[in-house]
């Protein structure tokens, strides 16, 4: 009992990993933006994606093919703030239905290059850490995890310590009074979205080989993560990352013990009890920051 814990607690994390970076990539864009990015899964789509074309096809270095998928989709993001939301700034409405159509296109675009079938990348490496004789991490959920405290640390670093992270945070807090202070809410907002689609897509990239790759993966990906920003507070980064967390072992380990339709009916619950008890969640405030 104790090793079929500790490996499910190993699951688990590595779960907590790729959705934290895609819930804070989603939370850094609806701090800044004011709006709700319902494209967010298929960042993650495309960053699968690009490792299928460009490592599974193509051949070429793994890593190479992961740093790619993050500057290729954090451009996608940088069209979408440029051609969607940034002409429907003051209507946060016509953004989240732009981003639903957006979505679409994105799974389209998926299926006329790759096709409906699932995509099974090799794997990068099969070594495997082994704790016990029960107890394993493969290697490749270990760069997941070692990629998601790197970056989460480096964002939390530039958004802490330099003048375009205070800029966003300004811009998060109040962009009225951010634009008054000289602050280019443009600017903001491509960074913003930038570090967000990024975000998205290098999770997508390194859990591509540990996946079944298709058109539709982003589904699941963003109802997680919604779950997780409103259990964490929404607008709430480290709300985000807690919450992640909390949803990662509760969901793991009900799908250990029971089965994974149980896991999302209890994941569901979860969100709905943190919402009677504290409508804001557990880091968020009355007013969006």
């Amino acid at each position: 009992m104790v090793e079929l814990l500790a490996q499910t607690g190993l699951n688990a994390i590595y779960a907590a990993s790729y959705m934290s970076l895609v819930a804070v990539g989603l939370v850094l864009i609806f701090g800044v933006m004011g709006v709700i990015n319902f494209a967010h899964g298929e960042l993650f789509m495309l960053g699968a994606y690009t490792v299928v074309a460009l490592y599974a096809d193509f051949q070429l270095p793994f890593l190479f093919a992961v740093a790619v998928g993050l500057v290729f989709v954090g451009v996608v993001g940088l069209g979408m703030e440029r051609a969607l939301f940034r002409p429907l700034r003051d209507n946060p409405l016509g953004g989240l239905v732009a981003s639903i159509g957006f979505l679409m296109i994105l799974q389209a675009l998926a299926v006329m290059g790759f096709g409906v079938r699932m995509e099974h990348v090799p794997p990068v490496t099969q070594e495997v850490i082994v704790f016990s004789e029960k107890v394993r991490l493969a290697v490749p959920r270990l760069f997941v995890i070692v990629a998601a405290v790197v970056l989460l640390t480096a964002l939390w670093a530039f958004l802490k310590k330099t003048r375009f992270g205070w800029a966003l945070r300004a811009s998060a807090q109040d962009p009225e009074a951010a634009a008054l202070q000289g602050i280019s809410i443009n600017q903001t907002s491509r960074i913003a979205m930038f570090i967000g689609a990024g975000l998205a897509g290098i999770a997508g990239a390194l859990t591509a080989p540990l996946v079944s790759v298709n058109p539709y993966m982003g589904h699941s990906v963003i109802v997680s993560a919604f779950i997780v920003i409103i259990v964490g507070g929404i607008g709430s980064l480290e709300g985000a990352v807690v919450a992640a967390v909390a949803y990662a072992f509760v969901h793991t380990i009900v799908t250990t013990f029971w089965d994974g339709v149980i896991a999302d009916i209890v994941g569901l619950s979860l969100m709905l009890v943190v919402l009677i008890v504290k409508p804001t969640g557990l880091f968020g405030t009355a007013d969006r920051a």
